[in-house]
């Protein structure tokens, strides 16, 4: 059963119906509804179309949070192969929260890195719900240590809501290790590429999208807060979240405008979730096509370049 935002309500319903018309006609046979069902099937398609065609930024952060969006795991999955995962910081543990680890991406290969959220409630707990901590940024520096050494292209996939928050992440230095995983990003002396498929949440998504070159799908979002939080801090109530979204200015097109992104990449009208495999193969496309334009710089370029790039962040804002 499809999960429902709460805009598409309107559309939940006439989907609803025209299943029940068909559920009907597989009870009794004699019953003839394709032609009602049919109806109801083009105008969902017309209802979704028209949500969709301008979405507010609010809007975008639900649909970015879809829990059937395709996660870091169906990426690796479809468009890498041979992947090794790589476990722990060599200092505390395996953090669930980051996946990472060596692998061939078009026969090319390198160093993949991304935030799972899981899929069901076991997995979500497993992982956190794709908020790392400590451990995770550290694992996630050793990995782009190791992709410096061997000379080999980092990928990152980048969806949370922010690091996790707890009290023994602090206690373990959780500033600290965004801080280094950030300062790696920018200190390695080989392509890297991110790209936002959901939520980029604080500066826990700023330690893996520190990057050469910044995709993010159609509706993901990337801010320093969340809606909710920036509410709360500024207005003392979260229900302020629309207000907040519009003021941030976190989504994938506001972000193309300021430079922060360089690459939209289109999601299926209704979102990523109502076509995964199309999704993830324009995903494949965009970072095949980012690499390409990065192979042939070389190291100090790169770290140069990339310094520049987040220097000139500020200006670009200024002017616009």
């Amino acid at each position: 059963m499809r999960n429902y935002l709460e805009f598409e309500k309107g559309l939940a319903e006439i989907e609803g119906k025209a299943e029940e018309l068909r559920a009907m006609a597989l009870q009794n046979p004699e019953m003839d509804v394709e032609d009602e069902a049919s109806g109801l099937d083009a105008k969902a398609d017309s209802l979704l179309k028209e949500l969709y065609a301008d979405l507010t930024p609010w809007r975008k952060c639900q649909v970015a949070r879809h829990p059937e969006r395709p996660h870091c795991i169906d990426y690796i999955g479809a468009l890498f192969q041979e992947y090794t995962p790589l476990a722990g910081d060599r200092n505390f543990a395996d953090d669930h929260a980051i996946m990472g680890g060596l692998a061939r991406f078009n026969d090319r290969p390198v160093v993949v890195i991304g935030h799972e959220k899981g899929h069901d409630t076991n997995s979500r707990i497993e992982r956190n719900f794709g908020m790392a901590r400590p451990e995770g940024y550290r694992k996630a520096t050793r990995l782009m240590d190791l992709a410096d050494r061997f000379k080999l292209p980092v990928i990152t996939i980048v969806d949370t809501q922010g690091a996790y928050p707890g009290k023994g992440a602090e206690e373990r230095g959780q500033s600290e290790a965004i801080a280094r995983a950030t300062e790696k990003c920018l200190q390695i002396g080989v392509p890297l590429v991110a790209v936002i498929i959901g939520e980029g949440g604080s500066g826990g998504a700023v330690a893996f999208a520190a990057s050469d070159k910044l995709a993010m799908l159609e509706h993901s979002v990337y801010s320093v807060i969340s809606p909710e939080g920036c509410a709360a801090i500024l207005w003392k109530d979260s229900e302020k979240m629309r207000e907040a979204a519009e003021a941030l200015r976190l989504t994938a097109q506001d972000l193309k405008k300021l430079t922060v992104a360089d690459v939209v990449i289109p999601e299926p009208v209704g979102g990523a979730h109502r076509g995964r495999e199309e999704t993830i193969a324009s995903v494949g496309k965009a970072i095949e096509a980012m690499l390409s334009e990065l192979e042939k710089s070389e190291g100090d370029k790169l770290v140069e370049t990339r310094r520049k790039r987040f220097l000139d962040l500020g200006k670009t804002a200024f002017n616009l």
